[in-house]
Formats: C-alpha cells, sequence, structure tokens
C-alpha cells in the first residue's frame, strides 16, 4: 500500500519523458496529459481533476504571468536600446572573457537574495545572453553560475522569502541564519555554478531566437553604463528595500507600508518596465508605436514558455490535493535519523514528489518543527537544512525545470545533465554545511 503512490509517481514521470523526448509531443500537452493520469491513478476524484489542474496552473501564472511578461518587456527593450550590450561589454572589460562567469555569479548572488528564483532568472537572461553573444563564449558558461548563484539564494539567504518563512517555522533568528547561510551559500555557489560548467562543455545550445536581438550596437548608439545598471536594477532594489523594511521596521508605519507596496514583484517590474520605455526608449529617439512592437515582440517570444511553466504548475498541484506530497513526507519522518538530515530529506522526498521548491521546505518545515524542539537541534541550521533539500534534483514536476530547459534551448536529457544536477550539488553541499559546522557551533 505504502508504495503505490510511489510507483504511480514513477510511472507518470517515465510517461512524461517518452513522450516528450520519443513522441516528441509539445511539453504543454504532455505536462497536462501526466496530470491528469497520475491525478485519476492517486485517487482523485474525477470530479475534482480540471478544478485541480485549472488551480495549477492559474496559480502558477497568477504569481508569475505579469513578471515573467515584464521581466521580458524589460530585457527586450534593454537588449533593443544596446543597454544590454552597454552592460556585457563594461563586465568583459572589468573582468576579462575568461572571467566573466563570475562576474555573472556574482550578479546573480546579489540579484538573487531578495528575488524569487523565477523572478531573478527573468530579469537577468537578457544579459547572459548578450554577455555569451559579445564575448563569443558557450551559453551555459554563464548561464549555468547564474542559475547556480540564484537557486542558492532561494534555499539558504534570508531575507528571500523561501529561508525566512521557514526560519519563522521553526523560531530562528534571521540575522544568525543569514550568517550561517552565506557561509554555506559562497562555495556551494561557486561549485555548482562556474566549477560545475567544466564538466557540461558537450553541451553548447544556441541563444533561442526572438529572445536575444543580434545587433551589435556602435559605442554612441548605446545608453550609459549608470542608466543601463540603474534601470535593471530598478525591481531589484525596491523588492530588496522591501524585504529589509520587513525585517527592520514597524509594519504599521507607513515607510514599511508604501515599501511593501512597491517592492511587490509585480509592481517593481512594472515601474522599472515604465522606467525602461523612457530610458531605453523615448530617450534613445525611439517613437511609442516603435517601442510598442518591441513589447509585442518580447510577448510573443515567451508565450510558449509561460503556458509549459503553468502546466508544471498543474503537474504540482496534482500531487498536492492527492496528498502525495504529505504522505511520502510523514513517511520518511517515521525514520530514527539525525534532525538535521531528517529535515533535510523530509524536504528532499517532497521536493521531488511534489516539485515545488517553496512548497517542499514550507511542508517539510511543518513536519520538522515539533522534532527541532523536541530533540533541541539548532533552529538556524534546521532552516538551512530544510532549505538545501528543498532543492534537490529539480524533477519535471517543477515550474523551475522547464524555465531553464525552454530559456536555454535544451532537450530534456540535457536539462537533466545540467539544471538537475546543479540543484542537487546545491543539495548534498548545503547538507554536508550543514553538518560541519553543526559540528562547530554544537
Amino acid at each position: 500500500m505504502y508504495k503505490v503512490p510511489l510507483v504511480i509517481l514513477a510511472i507518470g514521470i517515465l510517461v512524461l519523458f517518452f513522450l516528450i523526448v520519443r513522441v516528441k509531443l509539445n511539453s504543454f500537452l504532455a505536462l497536462l496529459l501526466v496530470a491528469g493520469f497520475v491525478g485519476i491513478a492517486e485517487g482523485l476524484p474525477v470530479a475534482k481533476l480540471i478544478p485541480t489542474i485549472e488551480k495549477g496552473l492559474g496559480g502558477t501564472l497568477g504569481g508569475l504571468a505579469i513578471v515573467v511578461c515584464f521581466g521580458a518587456i524589460l530585457g527586450k527593450l534593454m537588449a533593443e536600446s544596446g543597454g544590454a550590450q552597454r552592460i556585457a561589454t563594461t563586465l568583459i572589460n572589468v573582468f576579462g572573457r575568461k572571467n566573466v562567469k563570475w562576474a555573472v555569479c556574482l550578479t546573480g548572488f546579489i540579484v538573487g537574495i531578495a528575488l524569487f528564483y523565477e523572478i531573478g532568472f527573468v530579469l537577468l537572461i537578457p544579459l547572459v545572453f548578450t554577455i555569451a553573444a559579445e564575448a563569443k563564449i558557450p551559453l551555459l558558461e554563464v548561464g549555468i553560475p547564474m542559475a547556480a548563484a540564484l537557486s542558492v539564494t532561494h534555499g539558504f539567504l534570508p531575507p528571500h522569502p523561501g529561508p525566512t518563512a521557514i526560519a519563522i517555522i521553526y523560531n530562528a533568528d534571521i540575522g544568525v541564519t543569514l550568517v550561517y547561510g552565506a557561509i554555506i551559500a559562497i562555495p556551494t555557489a561557486i561549485v555548482a555554478g562556474p566549477v560545475f560548467y567544466n564538466f557540461t562543455k558537450g553541451i553548447n545550445p544556441e541563444i533561442p531566437k526572438g529572445l536575444y536581438n543580434p545587433k551589435i550596437f556602435e559605442d554612441h548608439e548605446m545608453p550609459g553604463f549608470g542608466v543601463s545598471v540603474f534601470t535593471a536594477l530598478v525591481p531589484v532594489v525596491l523588492m530588496a528595500a522591501s524585504a529589509i523594511a520587513k525585517l527592520a521596521l514597524d509594519q504599521s508605519s507607513p515607510v514599511a507600508v508604501a515599501l511593501e507596496f512597491l517592492g511587490q514583484p509585480d509592481m517593481a517590474l512594472t515601474i522599472s518596465v515604465a522606467i525602461a520605455v523612457y530610458t531605453f526608449g523615448l530617450a534613445r529617439g525611439k517613437k511609442m508605436d516603435e517601442i510598442m512592437n518591441t513589447v509585442k515582440d518580447a510577448i510573443l517570444a515567451i508565450a510558449m514558455i509561460l503556458l509549459i511553466v503553468g502546466a508544471g504548475g498543474a503537474l504540482k498541484q496534482i500531487l498536492i490535493d492527492s496528498g502525495v506530497g504529505t504522505y511520502i513526507g510523514t513517511l520518511v519522518a517515521d525514520a530514527s535519523l539525525s534532525p538535521l538530515v531528517l529535515a533535510w530529506l523530509v524536504a528532499a522526498v517532497i521536493r521531488t514528489a511534489c516539485g515545488s521548491a517553496t512548497v517542499a521546505a514550507l511542508t517539510a518545515g511543518g513536519i520538522a518543527a515539533p522534532i527541532c524542539a523536541a530533540t533541541g537541534a539548532n533552529p538556524e541550521l534546521m532552516v538551512l537544512a530544510t532549505g538545501a533539500g528543498s532543492l534537490i534534483f529539480s524533477p519535471p514536476n517543477d515550474p523551475g525545470f522547464w524555465l531553464f530547459k525552454e530559456f536555454f534551448g535544451l532537450t530534456v536529457k540535457e536539462t537533466v545533465r545540467t539544471w538537475c544536477a546543479l540543484e542537487t550539488i546545491i543539495a548534498i553541499m548545503g547538507l554536508i554545511g550543514v553538518l560541519v559546522l553543526n559540528t562547530v557551533v554544537a
């Protein structure tokens, strides 16, 4: 009986791979078909099947549609104006072509502290494309360090929303969690990013058409470096300010209320696009109809990506509503293990079952919190162990899997070799780091 949900889940993932790799079915359709199959097989009532799929697809796109679309618009405006090329050439000149991957890793680390992975990814992907083209280096040489840095902050560093929420569950000190998290996150980002890329050199995808402007601008045609960086970082600054305000200010104060509103991802990107229309458009002598054509092209370029990410969310919701994630996590919790290892393992299993790192972390935190209190385990390290486990593997029911695959133009097999391996490295290094720190601070 206990093995049945696991067998169904495994069959569902295999069917998904078969439909995409062998049948060559569109990823959006394959994900929806497998979501329906798994839902019925796991015992979800037929009457709830479509509402659950709609809930998962709508819930995922509800939180991402504006962000992804406006992020794509911001990136397209930045690319079409020469702003992305200005940033790229400056970084290349400062760091050198051989070291530019370290610059991108650092950028992803800074940006990722305040943003959810998907948001940071969409904001940085135009810069990654431009740097790869300008420096004439493989796309993944800068893509993998960027993704690794964003993912590490997603799992380890407050005031990122994920670790902050887990810290509240465990009643952990957020400041201490940030210090411990940084100690683990920095070497993890280095290994999972620039170092790991050296093992993926056989995979060399082209920059996807429609997401990058191959035009090479003359120096006088491009906006200044300061203006370009300012416009690109407006959403990052607003969201970071909002996160800091939540930790440092009285939540009823006018400043905190204003920053919370302005720092919402949708609002922050709306403001940044409005600024970009001027700095990358009107200020460069472009007419409004020309700017709007760029906006239209940006939306067309990411339409299918949005649908695929939404379908990944539908499969995730099927697994959550059918009780598979919580069910498996509870089974794992019955094992006699170190609380730190247990928290990591519960999060890892739920992550594999339901796909979402955030759902895995929060669910695992709820399961492991009583164990933490009963055993006296270090709550800050419990936060980091849970965060690390929630990142493992990134299965095909994780919308992040499809985001990485589609933007980098990879096959499913190549995505497993790059993105899934990268995530697993972060999860394992995170656990090792937690256990090492535990011997020091215990």
